[in-house]
């Protein structure tokens, strides 16, 4: 088994109402197992749309999975497509009916079973993967030696339902090969000239090692993606390559691990025991959201404080009114003085500051949108920085900002 296929189903993913998340995670679970997923569907909860995508699906996958379109009612069409299009019937299963009382009763809601029953309907050849955390069961069937998984939508049914049922499930039915990857993050050179200067360190990459780049704002993620049936050895490949990056671009890489740019800021906070704190305005607390997404950042992150009002800055910052007068609250001396506001409030080795006009209107004061101003205070040393972002859309532009920060951060505590 080497190649899968995802359907999603439902219009509520092609109304753009509800985001696609489960495809994603799906094809992370299967690519650590050595599944490479090939096609992504989305359509609509339509008999012949399903049964025409399912066979589109096994012409090119030796595995499908599908998300979404399984209900409780009686006019449920995925179950009938599935039916159709295997040559199958549908009836009650006793196992899953009597798995899906079981889960009525622990929450009390035992009045609805019956409402519910249909649930317990699956296609007579498919085998049941029981639902811990839902209604809807998984089905699995099979033709031709190629396998069909059909599963709920709901994404915290489905990440169950794959982690510790389907990709176990996989793992002892195959000989999978093992698939493992490094990211390492390259900063201060363009993804065009980047490639430039390690092509030749590419082109001799073994055969089992891909490369992908990835841009991330001005960030470019570079996936080494190994393939073989020793693991051990995957590793090994993986670090000997990385390493003959570093007389190439080695002032430019500043990490070779972790993916996420907050997730490598923590692992520096913690490795050099310092603290940090923010004071932002423009983007509103993303910072924050940020530094505290990562587990164990209670150890450094102290506090954080929106101060979105140009009045707050003057009472809790102690900004100057006097620098906001001569050089208006959106300005590299306004930033530096939220900076040393937000040291001096939350007692932190480290403190970052954003002033800006994340849109659509101008600021208050006249600035243009996406101009922003942010300062990183490191002890007694800080930097000021001005971008200007004008075509970015508001969130798009408080994420860009945030992560950019973090970012700079990064680079400046490597440097130290």
């Amino acid at each position: 088994m080497q190649n899968a296929v995802l359907i999603t189903i439902g219009d509520e993913i092609l109304s753009g109402n509800t985001v696609d998340t489960n495809s994603n995670f799906i094809a992370t679970e299967l690519k650590n197992i050595g599944v490479k997923v090939v096609q992504i569907f989305t359509i609509s909860d339509e008999i012949e749309m399903i049964k025409n995508t399912l066979r589109s699906a096994f012409e090119i996958g030796d595995l499908v999975i599908t998300t979404g379109g399984l209900g409780p009612t009686r006019d449920d069409k995925t179950k009938k497509a599935l039916a159709e299009f295997f040559d199958d019937e549908i009836a009650l299963d006793e196992v899953t009916f009597e798995h899906l009382k079981g889960y009525m009763e622990r929450r009390g809601r035992i009045e609805i079973l019956e409402r519910n029953r249909e649930q317990a309907f699956v296609p007579t050849k498919s085998t049941v993967f029981q639902n811990h955390y839902g209604t809807a069961p998984c089905m699995m069937m099979e033709q031709d030696g190629k396998l069909s998984f059909s599963l709920p939508g709901v994404p915290y049914e489905v990440k169950p339902l794959i982690k510790d049922q389907i990709v176990p499930y996989l793992k002892d039915k195959y000989n999978l090969n093992y698939i493992s990857t490094r990211i390492v993050s390259v900063v201060g050179i363009p993804e065009s000239i980047l490639a430039d200067q390690i092509e030749s360190w590419e082109l001799s990459l073994p055969e089992n090692l891909a490369l992908s780049y990835l841009p991330v704002g001005t960030r470019v993620k570079l996936r080494l993606t190994a393939t073989g049936t020793d693991e051990n050895l995957l590793q090994f490949q993986l670090e000997n390559e990385i390493q003959k990056l570093f007389p190439i671009i080695g002032e430019n890489i500043i990490a070779t691990s972790e993916d996420k740019i907050e997730k490598i800021l923590s692992e520096i906070l913690t490795q050099k025991g310092f603290t940090i704190s923010t004071a932002e305005s423009c983007t509103g607390g993303e910072l924050s959201l940020l530094l505290t997404a990562v587990p164990g950042s209670s150890k450094y992150f102290v506090g954080g404080i929106v101060t979105y009002a140009t009045q707050k800055k003057i009472d809790l910052l102690h900004v100057s009114e006097g620098t906001i007068e001569r050089f208006t609250v959106v300005s590299g001396e306004v930033s530096r003085e939220m900076a040393e506001g937000c040291q001096n409030l939350f007692k932190t080795d480290i403190s970052l500051s954003t002033t800006g006009v994340a849109g659509p209107g101008k600021g208050e004061d006249g600035k243009d949108v996406g101009l922003v101003y942010y300062t990183i205070k490191v002890k007694n040393e800080s930097e000021t920085f001005k971008l200007y972002l004008p075509h970015l859309e508001r969130q798009d532009f408080i994420y860009f900002v945030s992560q950019k920060i973090i970012q700079d951060l990064v680079g400046i505590l490597i440097r130290k």
